[in-house]
């Protein structure tokens, strides 16, 4: 009950600041909702210096990963996790995983928890009931467990079979965009009915890639199709894309400067935003995955996602161990570079009111 009437009580806060405050809201406020981490352990001690930077708002969102899910008593240990961590926020939190299904999997059976099957199993057997049931199942779970956004349905074509990162290994429904379409739009209004937003992902397209972006830089400039965009305008004009991550993939034709989809405004506004029509939160794939570590850095990574059209900026803390894994530093840096005036201020209040208003729907619809 006790965490049942903080929850209750986080929403009542959030229902004013969405009424009243937003126009009053500081800019610390605005940049901590841009900002989503995650966290080492298991379970979350009083002490812990992660909860009076959410007491804050210095941070948005958690992301949590098969290294917080404890081996005993699995599911209420990893309830009582993601709860805590919402009983400290002024504004609820995106609590967030990848949950896809097969390989992308951390909820996984040896823990208790039920059994998922790949997008590509679901695009092969093509049954409505089936892909129906696996994301009733995946949703149920998820909420239960106190998670409200799960970054999937994987919406890359199988447009390259040796694809190391997405084809290879079971992550894409199927090479034929319909198909892709068919099965990612029943996944997305079973988590809908939840309260769990969905977020598809990797915009403007991972799935001709020959190259893995958490090893380096993947450019598709020679084998990226336009269809790859169709999931993406279709789910929209249905009114299902809530939330869209991007892909730290090279493509030339569609930004001729080389920039990475994260960091290219070209891409994330010209292409998502302007011709797609979408409106919706944009999620960054991980900062510190080394396609954008290694070539440009994390200030000069910031100051161009956000710039791009990023919304939420993530670092989830598993790549290495380095500076940029403080959230202290990484709130700085962020609001230096607005203080520099190399983020304009209407660019972090844009990004802040359409975080807050997918967190009202979330909560609301």
């Amino acid at each position: 009950m006790k965490n049942i009437s903080l929850f209750l009580g986080c929403i009542i806060l959030f229902s004013y600041l969405t009424t009243h405050a937003q126009e009053q809201d500081s800019l610390d406020l605005k940049i901590g909702q841009m900002i989503m981490v995650g966290f080492p352990g298991k379970i979350i001690n009083n002490d812990d210096p992660l909860l009076p930077l959410i007491e804050n708002g210095h941070v948005g969102g958690i992301i949590l990963f098969e290294k917080n899910i404890d081996s005993v008593d699995s599911y209420h240990r990893l309830k009582n996790l993601t709860f805590t961590f919402q009983a400290h926020s002024k504004v609820p939190l995106f609590m967030a995983i990848d949950q896809e299904g097969g390989r992308v999997n951390r909820l996984k059976t040896k823990y208790g928890f039920p059994q998922s099957v790949t997008e590509a199993y679901l695009g092969e057997l093509d049954n409505v009931d089936s892909t129906q049931y696996y994301a009733q199942t995946t949703a149920a779970t998820l909420a239960g467990l106190g998670f409200n956004v799960n970054f999937a349905p994987v919406l890359d074509l199988a447009s390259n079979p040796d694809n190391p990162i997405i084809a290879k290994i079971g992550r894409s429904f199927s090479a034929n965009p319909e198909v892709v379409v068919k099965h990612a739009s029943i996944f997305i209004q079973e988590h809908a009915r939840l309260h769990v937003i969905t977020v598809g992902k990797h915009f403007p397209g991972h799935g001709s890639s020959k190259a893995d972006t958490h090893k380096g830089m993947a450019d598709v400039s020679e084998t990226w199709q336009e269809n790859e965009l169709f999931p993406y305008q279709k789910l929209n004009d249905m009114g299902l894309l809530k939330g869209v991550m991007s892909a730290h993939i090279v493509n030339k034709h569609l930004d001729s400067l080389g920039l990475p989809g994260t960091l290219s405004e070209s891409i994330l506004e010209d292409i998502l935003r302007q011709r797609i029509g979408y409106d919706g939160v944009v999620f960054s794939d991980d900062m510190q995955m080394h396609a954008i570590t290694k070539y440009y850095g994390i200030e000069k990574a910031l100051e161009l996602g956000i710039n791009a059209g990023l919304d939420v900026v993530i670092f989830s803390n598993n790549i290495r161990a380095s500076k940029d894994r403080d959230l202290d530093y990484l709130h700085s840096l962020i609001r230096q570079l607005v203080i520099d005036g190399k983020i304009k201020r209407e660019r972090i209040d844009q990004s802040y009111q359409r975080i807050m208003k997918l967190k009202k729907e979330m909560l609301y619809e």
